[in-house]
């Protein structure tokens, strides 16, 4: 039987704010956190794809962790520990772990990919090394390697899986997951299938755009775990606007200039990322100005 959520509703990714010489900027982190604290957001994702975690070192990873935990209270904490090399993987997790984290999320192997096998054996090894409950990470748009069905059941019985946050956007892999019987919980991966997900039997997701909007996106998913319907279709359709404008260019290239432009935290980010381009800039912009996603 796998482990009880970590968090049920919405989770935000949240990015790593950097000053301009490219140092981290704790001060930026603080306010980042005490904003999602103050929206009354379900919990935290630390480190995972929106924070960069690929170009942090083990020092900075501690330092985020630290004032992660500091700023959040009671809000659960959950870091990001995938890589594509089992035994960093177990290092980011034993490290997550020591420093008082509830849970770690684990994207699947990028680059070197792995088989079906490969991926058991990768999560197996990790959970064994290090007793911190996790929830998966699908997302085979970035990482080349897609988690099955019957392979996300068969992990899905260990004590230690809390869930699985699906991102792979195939409504078929996503209905096969939701049927299972005893399959872990889903989160939606996606923002822009936050409602979709949830109606099918998902029971919240880790969002990029409750950076900008926490409150928005919040609705959502409240409305989602409430059973009201049409509340949740229409906020979903509400938010639509900003998550194509998120999501223009690679994440988190938009949501750190959206950030920026709300003076949340400096648009600084770490090679091989770059600023947002022109026409989107304008575009976000203009619709940030609009306030009705605030």
């Amino acid at each position: 039987m796998a482990a009880s959520p970590l968090f049920t509703g919405c989770a935000t990714a949240l990015v790593t704010p950097f000053l301009p010489d490219g140092t981290l900027d704790e001060a930026a982190l603080r306010r980042l956190i005490a904003r999602q604290s103050a929206a009354g957001m379900d919990a935290l994702v630390l480190l995972g794809t929106t924070g960069e975690p690929c170009t942090l070192t083990m020092s900075e990873r501690e330092r985020v962790i630290e004032i992660g935990l500091d700023e959040a209270g009671s809000l659960p904490v959950i870091v990001g520990t995938g890589a594509n090399d089992t035994r960093k993987a177990i290092e980011y997790a034993r490290q997550a772990l020591s420093l008082g984290a509830t849970g770690q999320l684990s994207v699947t192997p990028y680059y070197n990919k792995a088989t079906q096998t490969g991926l058991l054996r990768h999560y197996e090894a990790i959970l064994d090394a290090c007793p911190l409950p996790m929830i998966l990470y699908n997302v085979p748009s970035r990482t080349g390697v897609c988690i099955k069905p019957e392979t996300a059941v068969k992990l899905s019985r260990h004590s230690l899986i809390a869930g699985i946050k699906e991102a792979s956007g195939d409504f078929t892999l996503i209905a096969d997951l939701l049927v299972q019987p005893g399959m872990m919980p889903v989160y939606c991966g996606n923002d822009d299938l936050i409602w979709p997900m949830m109606a099918m039997g998902a029971v919240g997701a880790v969002s990029v755009v409750s950076n900008v909007a926490p409150q928005r996106t919040l609705a959502v998913t409240r409305a989602a775990l409430a059973g009201h319907v049409s509340e949740a279709a229409a906020a979903q359709r509400d938010i639509l606007p900003l998550i194509r404008a998120l999501f223009a260019q690679v994440n988190p290239i938009p949501v750190k200039a959206a950030l920026s432009m709300l003076g949340l935290c400096g648009d600084v980010l770490r090679l091989p990322l770059t600023p947002m381009e022109e026409p989107h800039r304008e575009q976000l912009r203009a619709l940030l100005s609009m306030q009705t996603f605030l």
